[in-house]
């Protein structure tokens, strides 16, 4: 029997161990804080390069330089948690649209004044700094951030040209603001009934065929009529980074990403053709079987993640979902489970579905001195418990690494996902394990579903974004030229047994990474196919497994992701290693074929 499902019970976050509203005078006294750091930090300006010869004098001063740097970032990123916090549950608010910006761009003009310092300790060679931190042992705690920063010393600009990017950020943001602004009020018409995005998003799974397509249309209409809007942000924001990648001589519009998540493009390049190279055993395949099933020739895309029947699917509870959560994580480790649970109990999740509410979920670390905190929409269904998982499994590894530091905690994107898809895994099995013969064909369609949603549609999505900004460097391109690009790429994916019906041109337009967090999306495959690895390490050596996978979390940032798996015995710059992450994958269609026959 279904679970009673009753979204006005659902948590709301407390926000108040942050600040209890815009005008609290901790937000004034914490950004005084971080001028104060900054000035501190300002008046060793020249400094470092002046001391270059003196090794035991500048291993101290990278060590107070650091340390500033850190605790001005601590209480600069703490108020815009704040504001992005609180504006993320209300984007109809005006009110807050305002405090977000106006405090963004504050925040902007106290961080440029210590914009010089990473700039500075680039101006070092490797031999100098090498001999610094040899002189001074204190500062070898800085060596992970200092080698991340080195990374983009080939790619740094002037001073006076970094800090005029950092003067204007805030104006590039308010693109990324009035697409955010535009869906939240995006309402579509289905029926007598006036849906939002994530209504609308949540229709698309519902086992009633009428409604989900009158939600596919509804919403496809809505998007459209958005579309310029929404397709102008998306152009802008491109050709802000166009500009800003051919100044600082990236050879790809994906290269900036790679060098942020500490990995060579020669990986992404062999996971994604792995991938696309298995497109017809997985996606092709499955959609094919699933259209079987339903007793269909072929889907259309709003039947892409329906029910296998008509039947209503299982719906759980809050309560329900927490106690599966938290005792899917206890197997694994105590740990785990009880960081988890803190969560609940300290009021640090946002659960509830409401008007004005962002869709989407996420887990914000906030920093290091300060504690993560849930975002999701939770609507009761399987998949909104494994995004409790997956969010919460971000929630543990950021508490886990938060020791290292602000600095050193932040997780390369390689990494980023690792917990938190491992977290959702660790659910499915529990459901699986508990799980009826009936109950099992749905439940493995499910997680191929999740599977191929996190992997094959992820790696679709980042060859949409690669097209689209090599099309951008020609010129601006129009709503149909962005989803003649998007049909093109879906198809691919998807196959031929799912059709895209008119209106699924403009579904890219809801795809937030590609404004927000340009090429992000590999991160999705990449931590996917990853945890299929440690899963399989884990049911090889169950005891041996959890003190390493908990030693890879606490590593925050602190490790490259070929130092992270080498304790496994892994290495994701293979082919192979993609390739076998696939083949699991594939294991599963295997079983859902045979349960088809």
């Amino acid at each position: 029997m279904n679970a009673p499902f009753k979204p006005e019970s659902l948590p709301e976050w407390r926000l108040d161990d942050l600040y209890v509203g815009r005008d609290d005078p901790r937000i004034e006294t914490d950004l005084a804080s971080a001028v104060a750091f900054n000035t501190e930090l300002k008046a060793l300006e020249g400094q470092f390069v002046a001391v270059r010869a003196e090794p035991k004098v500048l291993g101290e001063r990278i060590d107070r330089g650091i340390e500033l740097y850190e605790l001005a970032l601590n209480k600069l990123w703490g108020v815009g948690a704040y504001a992005s916090l609180a504006a993320s549950t209300a984007r109809d608010d005006a009110g807050w649209a305002k405090f977000e910006a106006d405090l963004r761009a504050r925040a902007s003009q106290i961080g440029a004044e210590s914009l010089y310092f990473t700039l500075e300790l680039n101006q070092l060679e490797d031999v100098e700094i090498a001999a610094a931190l040899k002189a001074h042992p204190a500062a070898q705690r800085w060596s992970p951030w200092l080698r991340r920063v080195r990374l983009s010393r080939p790619h740094e600009l002037s001073a006076e040209a970094e800090r005029m990017i950092v003067d204007r950020a805030p104006a590039t943001a308010n693109w990324s603001r009035l697409y955010d602004e535009t869906l939240a009020r995006l309402t579509s018409k289905v029926g007598r009934e006036t849906l939002t995005l994530p209504d609308a998003l949540h229709r698309l799974s519902d086992p009633d065929v009428g409604r989900r397509k009158a939600a596919a249309q509804g919403l496809a209409k809505a998007l459209e009529d958005r579309a310029s809007v929404l397709g102008l942000s998306l152009n802008t924001l491109a050709f802000e980074k166009q500009v800003e990648d051919r100044w600082r001589k990236y050879e790809t519009p994906a290269q900036g990403r790679h060098l942020a998540n500490e990995v060579d493009a020669a990986a992404v390049d062999a996971m994604e053709a792995a991938v696309v190279e298995a497109y017809p055993r997985l996606s092709h395949r499955y959609y094919a079987l699933k259209a079987k099933v339903m007793g269909r020739k072929s889907l259309d895309y709003w039947d892409r993640n329906a029910p296998l029947d008509a039947a209503s699917p299982r719906v759980y509870g809050w309560d329900e979902a927490k106690s599966m959560v938290l005792d899917s994580f206890e197997a694994l480790s105590p740990t785990f489970a009880e960081t988890a649970r803190g969560f609940f109990t300290q009021g640090w999740i946002d659960a509830r579905p409401r008007p004005g509410k962002q869709s989407g979920a996420y887990s914000h670390p906030v920093t290091a001195d300060r504690h993560p905190y849930v975002f999701l929409n939770f609507m009761g269904e399987r998949r909104d418990v494994l995004t409790l998982a997956h969010e919460l499994g971000h929630a543990v590894h950021q508490t886990l690494a938060a020791p290292l530091g602000t600095l050193q905690a932040d997780t390369p994107l390689t990494l980023a996902e690792t917990a938190s898809i491992f977290g959702e895994g660790l659910v499915f099995e529990r459901l699986l394990a508990e799980a009826t013969p009936a109950d099992r064909r749905a439940l493995l369609a499910g997680k191929i579903e999740d599977g191929l949603n996190t992997v094959v549609r992820q790696i679709a999505f980042h060859r949409f974004e690669t097209r689209f900004h090599a099309a951008r460097q020609a010129g601006e391109l129009s709503v149909d030229q962005i989803g003649g690009l998007w049909r093109e790429v879906m198809a691919e994916s998807l196959g031929p047994a799912v059709k895209l019906n008119p209106g699924y041109e403009y579904y890219w337009a809801y795809v937030g990474h590609f404004v927000h967090s340009p090429f992000y999306v590999y991160a999705y495959a990449f931590g996917n196919l990853l945890v299929e690895a440690l899963m399989e390490k884990r049911r090889e050596d169950p005891a041996g497994f959890t003190p390493k996978y908990q030693a890879l979390l606490a590593g925050g940032g602190a490790q490259t992701y070929v130092e992270a798996l080498a304790p496994f015995g892994l290495d994701a710059r293979e082919k192979a290693f993609w390739a076998a992450g696939c083949a699991r994958l594939e294991r599963l269609v295997d079983q859902f074929e045979a349960l088809v026959d």
